[in-house]
């Protein structure tokens, strides 16, 4: 009989120290319980039967012997190929066996072949098997019979297989036209069949379609990278990277290779180094990189069931657990895990990078290198030369003999706005050892670094390639802990480097005036003047902190003490940026957690703040701060409240702080109302701004004033009137509610509120001297728009039914008070405190907890219950973790100050969250 139909079987292509079934042994087995078979579904059944059973048996020694040595995916990689060549080989065999051809002809051969990841023999335990059937000439109907015979045992197999039946001539016609295809046809690797076919086809791949066509090659892989990373979201640090297809991820270590591969015939990744592309120690770095984004994406896998690529917040728990991490003081398991998968990414990063530039140098065509002919170009100074536009040295060695040239070179690159050729990056990386104690305290090292952050407009580019280069980190010791540290929650959208890094570009951006329409604040606060070289060192240092059991702005604080001396700041300089770093989130606090409308709020702030120029300071390293967290976490509303605390703040500063009392408050408030209602009828205005209580006036604006003033008049006992309005300066709507008071109306209101799907994000609520109660909540949607108006009829509706008792909130929100899957693994352990001195006639309650949308309701009922009158609620979020402070006093009027009384409360508000917590994960 024809080789064709005996389908030799490949020897292991793939050697591995997973035990693999032996592919010889397994075709006889089968092909012997073929012979007894009925008919050919019977048949198959029978192969399926046995290769299922080889498959289980070989997966789930995979998968034991991958948890006893969880980082060490690559033998599971080829071990899964090899597994997968055994079941090809053998459904082939099978196929052939129940389909014979007593004579075939020439045309009658077929090959199979892996392309893509299985063709290259890594494949993860969920991985697609990629087929290409080879035939000679036009596919006869006895290879199509055995071709879908091996696909129907292979599905049965629940193997993912994606195929291709061709013949040679399709193959380079279509890897012609499509660079998808072409690049599947890179990776080809005979499996079984009619080895000659494959052979035919490997020397015109190479003959033919790859010969030449090394440029056009390398221009769409680039492309199809940077589309790549454009869908994955562009960055780096993305918190829940896609481990194959995202930045610094598996993809981008693969394009090195295939592009290698392509110019050079590189058999392995390995062969990079030989080609010149890569020196040894990058290569090592790429091996390493490889390997533990693979042993991540098998731990996937795994974990999943399927073939599962991203590594959301829930899936880093787990794989985190799986790869030995363990959780230390300060810091998560998870966060740990983290920081090694994005050094690793910024790694792959450099590696690319390096790799690029070298395949220019080779391969750039002139008119299409990054600077024209025409172009003006900036001159470079001695010991620099101009390489593919990017800034080389002329002579390592003498550069090497000034160490400070190692930051002089970050300067350069600044002045002339040249990007770094990766010869200067290799030099710098190599040599890191040179910046010493001796070096940090050299004044001249210090004007560079300072001229880096002040002097040029754009200190993130130097800043963000000094940090990737671990330069920044060797400069100041004390950053190396926070390089890729992960927070593990849902608000920070970046590592804390990335964070302090797109902290000091807002503030650059500022400056250059390109934010003044955003930010008219901070805009006018730095050109009216401020000391920059503070401000930046205070944002470069303000999250120094980060990651220790310690609160980290009173250990960055103490940090800051030691670095800024030497960075070449002045005394009374350091002092300030100490100030800076141990009170950077105060402003922020305040302007959140409290009520700005309670002079005493402000008082205290301006004693705390001091000065003007701190105030201005602390202002601009707020905004900063609060902007570099990640898009979408400034808007409207905060700007408003760190406006409205600024302005407060400042007149108290500079007319003292006497004018932050109530009865010049009332007084403005209630002259401001009789201005805007002067057509009123006297004795009604008389009765409308004399009802009110001093808090009412002090805590709401004009226009809240009238809505009341309109909504009060002649309000039955058992009538409620509801003003819904858009309030666009704050990002929400705002929902004025007056109705005749009656306890627990706060919560009865947040209830139907959360019910609506409204989610609070202020109120306030007071009771008239005449017993009606004005209650205002700002309210947004649950995307963080504002509520719309238009849902107002269903708004009043619940609000009528949950005030007259026929909808219990408690009961009604029992489903949708879920937590997302995804952030269940985020835990924020609950801190509740009492404050009596930061208003003068209310008790301040802060619970902060993880946030749900019943949490609310489920607070302001157990205060209700207790007791205990809310006069108004605060509520900050940041992600999943939210803060909620209520302003209360008992029934008597008094604030809470027995600690036994605040104990008890204190137990039961808790107790209200773990009941609440508990029905949310169910």
């Amino acid at each position: 009989m024809d080789s064709a139909a005996e389908a030799p079987v490949a020897p292991l292509a793939v050697g591995t120290s997973y035990p693999v079934p032996d592919a010889k042994a397994l075709t006889a087995r089968v092909l012997d319980g073929l012979r007894g078979a009925a008919d050919p579904k019977a048949a198959r059944a029978v192969a399926v039967s046995a290769l299922q059973a080889a498959k289980a048996d070989a997966s789930a020694g995979f998968e034991a012997h991958f948890r006893a040595a969880p980082r060490e995916a690559r033998a599971l990689i080829s071990a899964q190929a090899a597994l997968t060549d055994v079941l090809v080989q053998v459904t082939l065999a099978a196929a052939m066996r129940l389909h014979p051809l007593a004579n075939p002809t020439e045309a009658e051969r077929i090959a199979v072949l892996g392309v893509g990841g299985y063709g290259r023999a890594e494949m993860a335990p969920q991985s697609d098997v990629d087929l290409l059937f080879l035939t000679p000439w036009k596919i006869t109907p006895w290879a199509e019979s055995v071709i879908e015979t091996m696909l129907y045992m292979l599905w049965d197999l629940k193997l993912k297989v994606g195929h291709s039946s061709r013949t040679v001539k399709d193959c380079i016609r279509l890897g012609r036209e499509d660079i998808t295809i072409r690049t599947a046809l890179l990776e080809h690797r005979f499996i079984c069949g009619h080895r000659p076919l494959a052979e035919e086809l490997d020397a015109k791949l190479w003959g033919e379609l790859f010969k030449n066509s090394g440029p056009e090659f390398i221009e769409a892989k680039l492309a199809e990278r940077a589309e790549r990373h454009k869908r994955q979201g562009g960055q780096r640090y993305v918190l829940e990277p896609n481990v194959k297809e995202g930045k610094g991820g598996l993809r981008d270590l693969q394009t090195l290779y295939w592009i290698g591969k392509y110019l050079h015939r590189v058999p392995s990744a390995e062969g990079l180094v030989g080609a010149g592309l890569l020196s040894r120690d990058e290569f090592d770095s790429f091996a390493r990189a490889e390997d533990f984004l693979w042993a991540v994406r098998c731990h996937l896998h795994f974990i999943t069931g399927r073939p599962t690529d991203s590594l959301t917040f829930d899936l880093q728990v787990e794989v985190a657990a799986r790869m030995g991490y363990r959780d230390t003081a300060g810091r998560r398991a998870v966060e740990h895990f983290m920081q090694d998968y994005f050094r690793l990414a910024t790694r792959v990063g450099e590696l690319t990078r390096v790799f690029l530039t070298e395949l220019e140098a080779r391969h750039a065509k002139r008119e299409a290198s990054l600077f024209g002919i025409f172009k003006l170009t900036k001159r470079v100074k001695s010991g620099y030369k101009l390489v593919q536009g990017r800034i080389d040295v002329v002579d390592p060695k003498d550069f090497l003999t000034d160490k400070l040239n190692l930051l002089r070179v970050f300067e350069e690159a600044l002045r002339t706005k040249y990007l770094l050729h990766p010869n200067v990056m290799r030099i710098v990386a190599a040599n890191l050892d040179l910046i010493d104690d001796e070096m940090r305290e050299d004044p001249e090292a210090q004007r560079i670094f300072l001229d880096l952050l002040l002097k040029h407009g754009n200190p993130e580019r130097s800043l963000r390639r000094m940090n990737e280069l671990g330069v920044l980190a060797a400069f100041i010791p004390e950053f190396e802990p926070i390089v890729a540290m992960m927070q593990f929650n849902v608000y920070h959208h970046y590592t804390v480097d990335e964070h302090i890094i797109q902290t000091i570009s807002c503030l650059a951006q500022i400056e250059r005036e390109e934010l003044v329409e955003d930010l008219p604040l901070s805009s006018s606060i730095l050109k009216e003047g401020v000391n920059r070289r503070v401000l930046y060192v205070a944002l470069l240092l303000h999250d120094i902190g980060k990651g220790r059991p310690e609160d980290h702005s009173i250990l960055g604080a103490q940090i800051a003490r030691r670095v800024a001396p030497r960075l070449g700041l002045d005394a009374e300089e350091c002092e300030t940026v100490e100030w800076l770093v141990r009170y950077h989130l105060l402003m922020s606090d305040m302007a959140q957690k409290r009520d700005i409308g309670d002079p005493r709020t402000v008082r205290d702030f301006a004693k705390a703040v001091k000065s003007r120029k701190r105030l201005d300071l602390l202002t601009v390293l707020t905004v900063c701060d609060i902007r570099g967290v990640g898009p979408g976490t400034w808007n409207n509303w905060k700007a408003m409240l760190l406006r409205q605390l600024y302005k407060q703040t400042a007149e108290a500063l500079e007319g003292g702080l006497e004018t932050l009392n109530r009865e010049n408050r009332q007084e403005e408030a209630t002259r401001a109302l009789t201005e805007r209602l002067a057509n009123w009828d006297p004795a009604v205005l008389d009765h409308e701004t004399t009802r009110h209580y001093a808090p009412y006036w002090q805590g709401l604006s004009t226009d809240t004033h009238e809505v009341f003033a309109r909504l009060l008049q002649g309000l039955g006992d058992n009538e409620i009137r509801i003003d819904l309005h858009p309030d666009p300066d704050r990002d929400a709507t705002r929902a004025c509610f007056a109705l005749a008071d009656h306890p627990g109306i706060f919560s009865r209101l947040a209830g139907a509120l959360a019910l609506v799907g409204a989610n609070v994000v202020d109120a306030r609520t007071y009771t008239s001297k005449d017993g009606y109660a004005t209650a205002v909540f700002w309210v947004q949607d649950i995307e963080g728009h504002p509520y719309e108006v238009a849902r107002l009829p269903r708004l009043r509706q619940m609000i009528d039914k949950t005030l007259k008792g026929e909808v219990v909130a408690r009961e009604a929100l029992k489903d949708r008070d879920k937590i997302k899957k995804r952030e269940r693994e985020f835990r924020f352990p609950t801190h509740i405190m009492f404050d009596n001195e930061g208003s003068d006639i209310y008790t301040i309650i802060e619970v902060d907890t993880r946030d749900r949308p019943g949490l609310l309701f489920d607070l302001t009922r157990t205060l209700a219950t207790n007791n205990i009158y809310i006069a108004s609620a605060v509520i900050a979020t940041y992600g999943a973790q939210v803060v909620d402070t209520f302003y209360v006093k008992d029934m008597f009027g008094l604030k809470l100050h027995q600690k036994h009384r605040q104990e008890a409360l204190e137990k039961k508000l808790r107790q209200a969250i773990a009941e609440g917590a508990e029905r949310a994960s169910a």
